[in-house]
């Protein structure tokens, strides 16, 4: 098998398994929505879940993927299995080591990184007290979903992605089932985060046992643990800088006098929309192909290497450039229809809509950041995106500060979405000076046809809703779902019958490999 097959069956699982995590992530954020709307506890509940997952970003999935992988197939290659779940298993004592530290540490600072991160909330003494309780109440969460990454990284390096992936529901089907059972009490969320961390851990056990791994807990000290270590000191610097655009983006969110009431939460609501197409898709394409790319770069395999970077980008561009022109035109309709219920009223829609239209036009940026980000990661060099990161923090902190006010909680977005295409462009631009040419004038072709086709089935989508508003009933729940998702189906027939008269050559695979399953 290709790698780009190889790629591309393994994204496939991956896809499939964050599809389904994602649709019981909207089914979960419907039932947030109507019965905490924008409000106190949707705002306090954000802000605390968002502290650990900070924390979990920087030590843990994204560790897994910057440092732990590259090293683990570097070992697996070169010294065999035995070595490969010795090292497994000194990593998985660092690992609970320090992530029972961090927990601690979270908890007895819990006041001060709330302050820190909404200090908005200094006017409202309730919701800074709420929202304290709620960060001390789900730090634990930390120790669990840092386990959850480190089997995802391990298993990822022997390529099983089936049990980690679908870990990811395990969440989501938790906090469903606590938020209707607790109908509206935010001890609901606590509960439901925590035990769903926990089965995140519980589903990947079975298949780390399997493969291999046995516990060892007397042995901490290894030299590739200290290369682990030094490849992720890049790493959690660049993720360090990512999380700061996030921990702006809520500081000014939090100040309702200039953006308006319940930005935070409609930050949360609209990123929850327009990253659904990037973790199915460009997520899931980068984490399948980074044990694959990494073990080109093991074996010296340049040329492949390029082939499957070339792949890549435009694999994602043929997804989430329609994507992004969807989210455009529909934006509004997308978020009444998910959303507006319950304690979610216009209001709510009004200013989540915003940014989720401003989020959009950044889409396609964000996804091929991971996927040249990963390129990086696979060549074990862990600097050169941080300092691009770097850069593009100061364009966003800068853009944020100066489109708040004219735009409100769409500057915000708009922000992030701007400073997205810069930190993209100058990866590719400096990949391309480490590595030669990847074939741009192959991208840059399909890439314009993409972009083509994309433009005008954002239009059509636009004008098509409108036409069928004066055919279905205004006001009636299945009429608006039934609208927008015969808006949403015909516009993706056109955009692949736009592809195919314009010869994009990622049309014509999709259809040959359907012939084939056929």
């Amino acid at each position: 098998m290709s790698s780009n097959k190889s790629i591309a069956r393994s994204a496939g699982i991956i896809g499939f398994a964050t599809l389904v995590s994602r649709i019981l992530g909207f089914a979960r954020d419907i039932i947030f929505a109507a019965f905490f709307g924008t409000g106190l506890y949707a705002q306090a509940f954000v802000v605390a879940f968002r502290i650990p997952n900070i924390l979990r970003d920087l030590i843990g999935e994204g560790a897994a993927n910057a440092a732990v992988v590259p090293v683990l197939v570097e070992e697996l290659a070169k010294k065999g299995e035995k070595r490969f779940w010795e090292l497994a298993n000194i990593l998985l004592n660092v690992t609970l080591l320090v992530l029972s530290a961090l927990t601690i540490t979270g908890f007895i600072l819990a006041k001060p990184l709330v302050i820190v991160i909404a200090f908005g909330f200094l006017e409202d003494p309730t919701k800074l007290d709420v929202t304290v309780a709620l960060t001390r109440a789900l730090f634990p969460y930390l120790i669990l979903i840092g386990l959850a990454a480190y089997g995802m990284g391990v298993l990822n390096s022997v390529k099983h992605f089936t049990a980690p992936a679908f870990g990811m529901s395990m969440l989501n089907v938790s906090l469903i089932t606590c938020m209707l059972l607790w109908r509206g009490d935010v001890k609901g969320l606590v509960v439901g985060v925590l035990f769903g961390g926990l089965l995140q851990v519980l589903i990947q056990i079975p298949a780390l046992l399997r493969r291999g791994l046995v516990l060892d807990q007397r042995k901490f000290l290894d030299p590739e643990v200290k290369k682990i270590g030094r490849l992720l000191v890049p790493r959690v610097f660049g993720g360090g800088i990512y999380q700061i655009n996030i921990i702006i983006s809520t500081m000014l969110a939090s100040l309702g006098g200039i953006v308006g009431a319940g930005a935070i939460a409609a930050l949360h609501f609209s990123s929850r929309i327009w990253q659904f197409p990037l973790a199915v898709f460009a997520f899931a394409l980068a984490q399948a192909a980074l044990p694959t790319l990494s073990g080109h770069m093991a074996k010296g395999d340049m040329e492949n290497f390029k082939k499957s970077l070339n792949f890549l980008l435009r694999s994602v561009s043929f997804i989430l450039l329609p994507a992004s022109a969807g989210l455009i035109a529909l934006s509004v309709p997308i978020t009444r229809t998910l959303f507006q219920r319950g304690a979610f009223g216009a209001y709510s829609t009004m200013i989540t809509s915003s940014a989720l239209f401003f989020y959009a036009w950044g889409l396609l940026s964000y996804g091929c950041i991971k996927i040249l980000v990963n390129g990086y990661y696979s060549m074990q060099d862990t600097k050169t995106p941080v300092k691009v990161a770097a850069f593009s923090l100061v364009l966003n902190i800068v853009l944020s500060l100066l489109l708040m006010f004219p735009l409100k909680i769409g500057g915000i977005a708009l922000a992030n979405s701007i400073s997205g295409i810069f930190n993209c462009t100058v990866l590719f631009l400096i990949l391309r000076k480490k590595i030669g040419g990847i074939g741009e004038k192959n991208i840059m072709g399909s890439f314009a046809r993409i972009l083509t086709a994309s433009v005008l089935m954002g239009i059509f989508a636009s004008r098509f809703y409108i036409y069928l508003g004066n055919v279905f009933a205004q006001g009636v729940l299945f009429a608006s779902i039934f609208r927008l998702g015969l808006t949403i189906i015909t516009s993706a027939i056109l955009y692949l019958l736009l592809c195919q008269l314009l010869r994009v050559e990622e049309a014509r695979e999709l259809r040959t490999w359907i012939l084939k399953r056929r």
